[in-house]
């Protein structure tokens, strides 16, 4: 097989690329995680995360994947047989069911078309027949990664007190913590679950828990099994920056490094540069005479594009040829949209000029394909940009 020259595009929706200055802070070497050095690492990264998830609260760090951050937040905060009221925005908000289904609880999905976010109304309503307030939970994605689509979590929680119902609110923002905007305090979650890969840039491994003061609280009564998961074994080890087991030492030095990136460009900056890359994909999707698959204007992600192929097109078939002959990475359709929908990144590390290149490697790999469309994707995309630039 002849060598490809140039480097790998990876344009999943994660894990996105790592920085070469994470990449240099991970490679350092490792430290006694009981010594006093390791406090500073350990505290720098708790604090950090606060400021990402925008929390004066407790932030809890996993060595894990962003599922082992859904179970917590379930085991921490629930009991068998609890009522969980969940909404069907794509493949991710099935796997988080599926998983509160095995931990025992009644997980309620209230059914979507894929094509959207949460829709507050619906949950409201839901939750207003609920006079007994048997549901204790409500479970939203934010970014839905198998879709492209972004659902409202302010106007959720508007929507949970409107019908002036406790249950708690459990947020999985995995794929959109920095990457667009969200306010853990202030749109009042009080369970937020991310994970180190997407806008991060962090390679897979670390997960987290943004808890609020009604969660703890509940921690204290929740009938779930847990003993890896528990907060309760971890805040307090944290408040000096430790952990009650071997963290993933490595993965925290890149940790601070990506934080320190972020606030080096900004926050705001960030959210802007992901809204302005979503813009400018989906004027590219369109020029070509394809379908973006979050149809709900204003839902749209900055994370990534889910495109929709041509009736009796493979997306999977249009992702190998771009693989093979562009030595690029798109994202596949997941259960329901397998095979009917690719998926572009466009997230974490990431620039104008390395928009384009994705995007001109989409169309090559579309006429490589034999995929009908138009020709103009690239304009249309250029055109975005330099109109949001003015």
């Amino acid at each position: 097989m002849m060598r490809q020259t140039g480097h790998h595009f990876l344009q999943i929706p994660g894990p996105s690329s790592v920085p070469g200055r994470v990449l240099r802070a991970i490679s350092a070497q490792t430290m006694d995680h009981r010594g006093p050095d390791f406090a500073k690492v350990g505290m720098q990264a708790l604090n950090g995360l606060k400021t990402i998830f925008k929390t004066e609260q407790n932030v809890i760090i996993y060595p894990s994947s962003g599922t082992g951050a859904w179970e917590a937040a379930l085991v921490n905060t629930l009991s068998p047989g609890d009522r969980v009221l969940m909404f069907e925005t794509g493949h991710f908000a099935t796997l988080w069911k599926q998983i509160a289904e095995k931990l025992k609880l009644k997980a309620e999905f209230i059914e979507g078309d894929w094509r959207g976010g949460a829709d507050p109304d619906l949950i409201e309503a839901y939750l207003a027949e609920d006079t007994a307030h048997e549901i204790k939970a409500v479970c939203v994605v934010h970014n839905e990664t198998s879709t492209g689509s972004v659902s409202p979590i302010a106007a959720i929680r508007k929507a949970i007190d409107n019908a002036g119902h406790p249950a708690l609110f459990l947020v999985d923002t995995i794929s959109g913590l920095a990457s667009i905007d969200y306010n853990h305090d202030e749109w009042g979650v009080d369970v937020t679950v991310s994970g180190s890969q997407k806008g991060l840039m962090l390679p897979p491994g670390l997960s987290f828990n943004a808890v609020s003061e009604k969660a703890m609280a509940a921690n204290k009564t929740a009938g779930l099994s847990r003993s890896y998961w528990d907060w309760a074994d971890m805040v307090g080890p944290n408040k000096n920056g430790y952990f009650p087991y071997t963290p993933s030492t490595n993965l925290l030095y890149g940790l601070n490094e990506a934080i320190d990136m972020l606030q080096e460009e900004g926050l705001e900056n960030v959210f802007s540069r992901h809204q302005r890359h979503g813009r400018a994909t989906r004027a590219a999707v369109r020029a070509l005479g394809l379908e973006v698959l979050c149809s709900k204007q204003g839902q749209e992600s900055g994370v990534l594009t889910a495109v929709l192929m041509p009736e009796g097109h493979s997306a999977d078939q249009f992702r190998a040829k771009t693989l093979e002959h562009y030595n690029m990475s798109l994202g596949n359709g997941l259960s329901k949209v397998a095979d009917r929908v690719f998926r572009i990144g466009h997230l974490g590390d990431f620039n104008d000029l390395m928009l384009m290149a994705t995007l001109a490697g989409v169309e090559m790999g579309l006429k490589k394909a034999d995929v009908p469309h138009k020709a103009g994707g690239i304009s249309a995309a250029m055109e975005s940009l330099h109109g949001v630039n003015k």
